[in-house]
Formats: structure tokens, sequence, C-alpha cells
């Protein structure tokens, strides 16, 4: 029987192993969405196809697999680019379809008309229009096949009355999609050239990001043969900290601890799978640089010492030509500086703070953390989030943590926690949100009920784009249009029918929060922080203080660190006492 490309596309996905869709039905979709009425592939409705996008991204982030959104012609399409932006530089296997006006109509300033392949091209690495059902079934197997070796998002431009059009055959969609995860070995030149620079320096740190997520026990081997602090970026705190006898912390604008030291007063700082962005924070002198893709060799400093591979294989390399080091008085002195920097600030943050109102979001972060189930994923938003997630989500080697931390957009906490949960409805997915973030997408709120998705939704309610008031006060501005009238989310959920509560009373918390935690079904949880609960980098520039100072305000310098001291101080035990 003769069957349409929309049945033929909906069939290849549900054999590829596609379990859900995330998007908004409507007109030139419509033959897609009957084709999936007629699979086993369940419809995720969302209320914007930004979230969609969003979803889709987190589903593959933490399944590893194809994950696929869908949107409708013109505004469906404007709306999807957010969030595909952001799942294609978290380098997320999904396939956006994105559907198209009638094939007749473009060109001619049809009603709804855009240009999706111009529209998608920076945020895809494969984005090609369905011209016919024939041609359709060929770009559909590169569709996937782009997406499925590690080349971000791929978008097949769908216009309508195609999908509608019957195939004559299968032989392109048969084909077997490769998953394979290829092992790059560097280059043997720069191998040892790398093995040399580590020899000849007498002090090294290891600086490590997402890309160590499957060279753990690498990092460490080399570490403890060369006596090497070990911090990290953001993208590689879950893969590298917990349990790190070489942890010194995290650098950059969410920094905390040792690492900005230790990074700039090696003789050697050696970059490991990360793509680290901010620049200021990184030395430029004798810096080495690790990754599986060349284009991100030197972008953010001079690299003296470039090595394109995997950083497993590449340490696996060198090990055996690397010169055991045995004085450790670098490390010594730098994991005493990280415990030191830690404890300073600890105690104000989260201890003898539970009486104290408007809440402390760090209070609450360190709460939220301790209660939570070790497998747990964490969505946060962008924002305070961010840096309250950076530094109280302890992580174990079995927790995830996801957010838009390399596009940086807001809303996303929401949307990747719907996507986490749907694929997988029996492991805790928690989700920090910014009362600014949820608002912006409010409507998912409908989509977690809807689908009853039991979602752990905190809301960091502060009244407040804090990190927006944050960014003005370092540059001096007296910050403006940041603050806006109290809104109770408690009562948004309510009226949409969710589990909620409220914490206005900090000795509430520890309960609320341990109740919410458990409760079997979506619920929400709107804390009420402190608005003036601002945090800035534990290395401050001249330029950032004089900014504070001319804002003439009250700011909370460096941060507190959760259960992270915990380690700090159980790795001082190898350190020799003076």
């Amino acid at each position: 029987m003769a069957k349409t490309y929309a049945e033929q596309l909906v069939e290849t996905l549900q054999r590829q192993g596609v379990k859900r869709i995330f998007g908004l039905v409507g007109d030139s979709l419509n033959p897609i969405v009957d084709a999936v009425r007629q699979s086993d592939i369940e419809w995720v409705h969302v209320r914007n196809e930004e979230a969609a996008a969003f979803a889709a991204g987190a589903e593959s982030l933490v399944t590893g697999e194809l994950a696929v959104c869908a949107a409708s012609c013109g505004p469906g399409n404007t709306h999807l680019i957010q969030g595909l932006y952001d799942s294609h530089r978290n380098g997320a296997k999904v396939l956006a379809l994105a559907s198209h006006i009638p094939s007749r109509q473009i060109g001619s300033r049809y009603f709804q008309e855009t240009h999706p392949e111009a529209l998608f091209a920076e945020c895809s690495g494969y984005c090609e229009m369905v011209n016919s059902a024939e041609q359709g079934g060929v770009i559909l197997h590169h569709a996937i096949q782009s997406t499925m070796s590690g080349h971000g998002v791929s978008v097949l431009v769908l216009p309508g009355d195609i999908t509608t059009h019957e195939v004559e055959n299968d032989n392109y969609v048969t084909s077997t999609v490769s998953r394979g995860r290829p092992v790059l070995f560097p280059d043997a030149g720069e191998a040892a050239a790398l093995a040399d620079a580590i020899n000849a320096a007498k002090t090294v740190t290891l600086f490590c990001g997402a890309g160590v997520k499957n060279a753990r026990e690498q990092v460490l081997a080399l570490a403890e043969k060369i006596k090497a602090p070990v911090g990290h970026a953001l993208g590689g705190k879950m893969y590298i900290q917990y349990d790190n006898p070489f942890d010194v912390g995290m650098s950059g604008l969410l920094g905390y601890g040792a690492c900005h030291d230790a990074s700039n007063d090696a003789d050697l700082l050696i970059l490991l799978g990360t793509d680290f962005p901010y620049n200021d924070f990184l030395p430029n002198d004798n810096v080495a640089q690790v990754d599986i893709d060349g284009r991100a060799i030197g972008r953010r400093t001079t690299v003296k010492y470039p090595v394109v591979g995997d950083v497993a294989a590449t340490i696996e390399t060198i090990l055996p030509h690397v010169e055991e080091k045995t004085n450790r008085k670098f490390l010594d002195n730098q994991l005493r500086n990280h415990e030191r920097l830690l404890s300073q600030v600890i105690e104000a943050y989260t201890h003898g703070v539970e009486n104290m109102t408007p809440i402390h979001p760090e209070y609450v972060a360190d709460l939220i953390d301790r209660y939570a189930d070790q497998n747990a994923v964490f969505t946060v938003d962008t924002g305070m989030c961010n840096v309250w997630a950076a530094r109280y989500v302890t992580p174990n080697g079995k927790r995830e943590q996801m957010g838009s931390f390399r596009h940086g957009t807001m809303a996303n906490a929401l949307p990747q926690a719907i996507g986490a949960q749907a694929a997988d409805r029996n492991r805790q997915v928690i989700s920090f949100n910014g009362d600014g973030g949820l608002s912006m997408l409010l409507g998912e709120l409908i989509t977690v009920k809807q689908h009853d998705l039991p979602v752990k939704m905190f809301v960091f309610n502060n009244s407040s784009l804090g990190m927006v008031k944050l960014e003005m006060l370092v540059q001096g501005l007296p910050e403006h249009e940041t603050d806006h009238d109290h809104v109770d989310y408690a009562e948004i959920a309510k009226a949409v029918g969710i589990k909620h509560f409220r914490i206005e009373d900090p000795e509430d918390a520890p309960r609320i929060i341990q109740e919410a935690l458990a409760y079997n079904g979506p619920v929400l949880v709107d804390m009420v922080t402190d608005p003036n609960a601002l945090s800035i980098p534990a290395n401050i520039t001249w330029e950032m203080l004089m900014g504070f100072s001319r804002a003439a305000t009250r700011t909370v310098f460096g941060g507190g660190v959760g259960q992270m001291i915990d380690m700090a101080r159980s790795n001082l035990r190898n350190v020799p006492r003076p």
C-alpha cells in the first residue's frame, strides 16, 4: 500500500528509536501530526515552539539519543529558533521538523512566508528543504546521520503539500545510521611537544571542561603523576569535581576557590576539553590546549602547545612519556588556599540564616541539594540560578546538570526539565527557575500538567532580574528596570492544577522542600528570596570594584559553596602540616 512522505518520515523516526516529538500542532504541520497519531510516537504538546526545541535538546543530552521537535510555518519557525540555538551549541542530537508554506507559494510573499533555510543556517549543522517526496527520503537520512555524527542540530524544512505526496521506495531511509563515538588520537608531534612542556614546567595546573566527561580516570592519573591542581569550568563540574583529591574549584564569572590562582600562578596551564569563554580569567604566556575540535584551539587565549584529539586518548598517549614530579608544594599550597577561600564564605551563606528574611537563596539551594536524589537531573535558568547551581549542586558521578551555559538565554530551565522528565518519568528532575525565566515561558506549566510530568520546580522569586542588576552594577550604572511587583507563582500553579507550596519563612524551608521532592507528581515551590543576594566572581578586577562603588549599592561579595567545603577539607588530610 502506498504511503505519504509524512508517513515515511514518522515510520523512519520510530525505527530510529524516537519515542516522542515536542511541538505545537497547526496548518502546514498537520500531515506530520496525523502520521504521528497513527504511530507509537507520543506528541508532547508545548505552548511555545521555543520550549519544544529546549525540551528536545534536554532529552538528547540525557539519553544520548536522537530527539525531535517540530514547528509550523512562519511564526512557528521563528519561535523554534531560540531553543535550536541552545541545543546546537550544547551539541544535542536534535532533528527539527520545520514545516513551510505550500511549495507553489514559496517566493511569492505568501501568508506567513519566511525562508527557513536561511533562518536556521547558523543554529544547525545540516539544513535542507524537501523539494519532492523522493528527494525527501534521501535528505531525511542525511539529516539524521548528520546530527547523530555530532554535527549539532539538523533541520528538515517541509513544505506542507509535499508531506502529503506518495513515496515510491524506502531505499535511503532504511540505511543504518552510524551512532559510534570514534576516538581521535593526537598527532605524534603535538603530543610530544605537550609531554616535553609538562616535563620542563616546575608547576602545572589542569583546567577541565565538558570534554573530560569520558576522561575522568585519565585526568586524575595525569594530575597524580605531575602533582597538578585540577580546576574546572562550569561545563566540567559534574564530571571532574566529585571525589577529586586535586580539586581547586571553578574559574570564571561564577567561580569560587583557588582555581583562578592555580591557573594563573602555574608555569603551565593545560586546558582540557573546554571552550571556556572568559579570557580575562586565563593567562596568555604558557598555555596548552587539548580539544577534539581543532577549531576551538586558541579561541580564548594564546596557546603555545595545541593538541587536537580526545582528552582521554591524548593523556593515554603522553602519560608514559611524562616524568613524575615529586614536589607537591605547589599542589598543597593551592589545596590549602582553596579550603581557606571556601571556609571564609560558607558560614555566612548557609548557616545561621534559618531565621533571616527575605530568605537567602544560597540557603534554600543548599537544602535542595541535600535532599535531592543521588541521580537527580538539575536544569537551571540563566542568571542568578546559574550561580546557585554552580555553587550548591553537589556532583557525585550520577547527577546531571544542564542549562543554557553556552547560549545564555533566559527561560531554559522549565522546558529543559520537560524534556529530561519525558525521557524518564522515574528519575527525579529538578528545575532551578528564576522568576524572570519562568514568567517568560509561563505557559509551559500547562504542558507539565497536561502530560503529568513529575518535575520538581523551585522558583527563586526575588522580583528582580538579579544577573542583569549585577551587570549594571559592575559597569558602574545604577540598576534600572530590573525589579518588578511581586508575583505569587504558587497561586499561578494552583490555577493550572499543579501541587504548590510557598516559602516565606525560612524555618519552613526544610520541611516543604523535602515534602515537595517526595511528592508523586508535578510540584512547584515558590520561594521568596532576597533580591540583594548578588554574587560576583571570586577574583574581581579594580574596574569591577569601582563599578560597585559608583553604583553605591549593598552587594554580597564572594559566595557560598554548599557541600564542596567538605571535600576541600577532606583533601587537606594528605597535605603535610607546617
